[in-house]
């Protein structure tokens, strides 16, 4: 049944067709952005991939005319991805949509500049049957896939500053302490905020090192020195 509700929707399909998405019921700024560094976390990409947005995304907003008084929906589409509108449906539930085509940039989107980055982002170019919702229930950004409802695993972010000998000392302590500690599977991303400022924004962090626990929920974070392993195993069993 298609939603009652007004909303901003957002997908970001790969050129291999993979697809992040985020519905937001109230219309905020950033969107894209995030939708590029989930496609380069779920993927593993040295950078978010935002070449992506002005060729491989579509928008869909659905609003109450002030004058009828009836919710009305626009839904834009790239061409690059006019053939993913029956999927686009299903994602945002959509029903007797008529879909516009979105302009795109004849530079931006040239087959030969796009083939540029093949080489940097192979992984943008196969196929891993992705499809993704970017969530963020908490204030904190979030990458919500359907199948983590049942998982077991344990997903952890530490950011950084730059290599250093105290980094190294913080990896080796906290990676004995998962190691120890925790009777799951778990994956530790280390982000330099020097290298990677929009995540940093994104996930709020304001001084390193900074170790949150984005899965399972709720989210949780130490901030400040890792020496105290009591802390660290608080965050991680709370």
């Amino acid at each position: 049944m298609e939603t009652a509700e007004p909303f901003k929707g957002l997908a970001l399909f790969t050129p291999g067709g993979d697809v992040v998405y985020a519905i937001e019921p109230h219309h905020r700024d950033r969107w894209h952005l995030q939708l590029c560094v989930a496609v380069q976390e779920v993927l593993g990409l040295p950078e978010p991939p935002h070449f992506l947005v002005p060729c491989y995304s579509a928008t869909v907003d659905r609003y109450l005319n002030p004058q009828s008084q009836r919710l009305e929906t626009i839904a834009e589409a790239m061409l690059a991805i006019w053939r993913y509108r029956g999927l686009l449906n299903q994602l945002f539930e959509l029903e007797s949509v008529s879909w516009e085509l979105k302009p795109s940039s004849p530079e931006l989107c040239n087959p030969l500049a796009l083939e540029s980055y093949r080489q940097q982002y192979p992984e943008l170019w196969q196929n891993h049957d992705l499809v993704l919702q970017v969530g963020h229930h908490s204030h904190d950004a979030t990458l919500l896939d359907p199948s983590d409802a049942n998982t077991s695993g344990y997903v952890f972010r530490l950011f950084i500053r730059g290599d250093s000998s105290n980094t190294e000392e913080t990896l080796l302590r906290l990676h004995e302490t998962l190691d120890r500690t925790l009777g799951h599977p778990y994956t530790l991303k280390v982000i330099d905020v020097l290298k990677h400022p929009q995540q940093t924004e994104l996930d709020r962090v304001s001084a390193t090192p900074t170790l949150i626990r984005i899965w399972p929920q709720p989210i949780r974070r130490i901030v400040g020195e890792m020496d105290d392993l009591d802390v660290i195993f608080k965050l991680i069993n709370s």
